[in-house]
């Protein structure tokens, strides 16, 4: 008697045989004609399952909860281009994994151990639906740079007039990510005369997410870190609107601020004849 594999070791078996490359297509008919029984929407769905940098991917049950993407029957495969795929290999693509955001929803995620490692073609290949969830990912890259920047400007602002210093505790955990029993607080600040500042970057989520998440934080810091002295919030925005705008309305110690950035590009200057 002839044992039918899982679809997801069917795929396997397939693009090996293909040389670990091949398009959505060739991976089905491979399939098809080896068991033709198996139906062609659920050989779609389980490669897409099995796919690392698929958005998608999440909504599978295996895949439901958070956690690196190392288990080969269900991590095996990485998109290059729209509708081809290859054998995923982290060396090469990265380390991927599965993450939950702030409204407690999975979404994959390039780890940040790798993610500068990792060629900017091969960051992440989407398409179709998935386009929301490709620019979610460019938003996280660019929220991690922009949280580097201002750490590394935070001297040169000024929150109600005072300039502004990263916060280091007795154990020498600096506040850039810091950690906290409530989740990572992006930069966490003091002033001059030691009041906290609590810098909340608003990129890729909505207003109700980034108050609550500031508030969260906000109230953590003043039962364990405080000790009496005030607590302030800012978050930072590319465009305050008029949701975000009312729903911090009702905090009074929380800011909001619009950050904007340019880009130029100059001619270099040409090599002298001699």
């Amino acid at each position: 008697m002839t044992i039918t594999p899982p679809v997801r070791e069917m795929i396997r078996q397939a693009i090996e045989k293909l040389g670990g490359s091949a398009t959505n297509a060739q991976i089905r008919d491979t399939i098809i004609a080896r068991y033709p029984d198996v139906n062609p929407g659920t050989i779609n769905m389980q490669m897409n399952a099995c796919t690392v940098n698929s958005p998608s991917r999440v909504h599978l049950p295996e895949n439901a909860r958070p956690r690196a993407a190392t288990d080969e029957r269900y991590d095996f495969l990485f998109r290059v281009a729209r509708g081809q795929v290859v054998l995923y290999d982290p060396k090469q693509h990265g380390a991927w994994e599965i993450l939950k955001d702030v409204d407690g929803r999975p979404r994959i995620s390039l780890s940040e151990d790798t993610i500068d490692e990792v060629p900017p073609t091969d960051m992440q290949q989407i398409d179709g639906p998935d386009v929301e969830s490709s620019q979610a990912q460019f938003l996280f890259s660019l929220e991690r740079h922009l949280r580097d920047f201002l750490a590394v400007n935070i001297g040169s602002l000024e929150v109600a007039g005072a300039p502004l210093s990263i916060y280091a505790n007795d154990a020498v955990q600096l506040g850039i990510e810091y950690s906290t029993g409530v989740g990572l607080i992006d930069i966490l600040a003091v002033d001059a005369s030691g009041d906290f500042v609590v810098f909340e970057l608003k990129l890729g989520r909505g207003p109700d997410a980034a108050v609550g998440q500031l508030a969260r934080y906000m109230g953590w810091v003043s039962r364990n870190l405080a000790d009496g002295r005030r607590v302030r919030g800012i978050i930072v925005a590319k465009t305050v609107d008029e949701k975000l705008r009312y729903a911090a309305s009702v905090f009074p110690d929380v800011s909001l601020y619009e950050y904007s950035m340019s880009f130029a590009l100059e001619p270099a200057d040409e090599v002298d004849e001699k």
